[in-house]
């Protein structure tokens, strides 16, 4: 655990609370689109991705001794959930894939 730095931490710590803002921020306004039956999938990813990311962040701000392996759950799921909000042409959907896929990276980095 010692091989982890204070600012590499943060710094993941950061990127996922940056993506759950991003992936609430997109729940809510898929929500608001008018072909809700074509959001269904993003609004679900959404979801589970922003409270997988506030988790990761969680367990990173604990030193839990199992944060390696949330952490790359959580890049797994940052990658599904940008995967989704890539196939929407929304802003909404655009910035959170932006952040998810950079919070994936994050997250492999600190699982590695």
């Amino acid at each position: 655990m010692s091989t982890i730095s204070p600012e590499k931490l943060q710094q993941c710590i950061d990127e996922c609370l940056r993506c759950m803002q991003a992936c609430n921020r997109c729940y809510s306004a898929c929500l608001e689109e008018e072909d809700l039956q074509m959001m269904k999938e993003c609004i679900r990813m959404d979801r589970e991705c922003a409270e997988l990311c506030a988790f990761a962040a969680q367990a990173m701000s604990m030193n839990s001794s199992y944060m390696k392996q949330i952490c790359e759950a959580c890049a797994e799921m940052c990658e599904a959930c940008g995967n989704e909000c890539s196939k929407h042409e929304h802003e909404h959907c655009r910035q959170c894939a932006e952040a998810c896929f950079s919070c994936a990276k994050a997250c492999r980095e600190m699982a590695a």
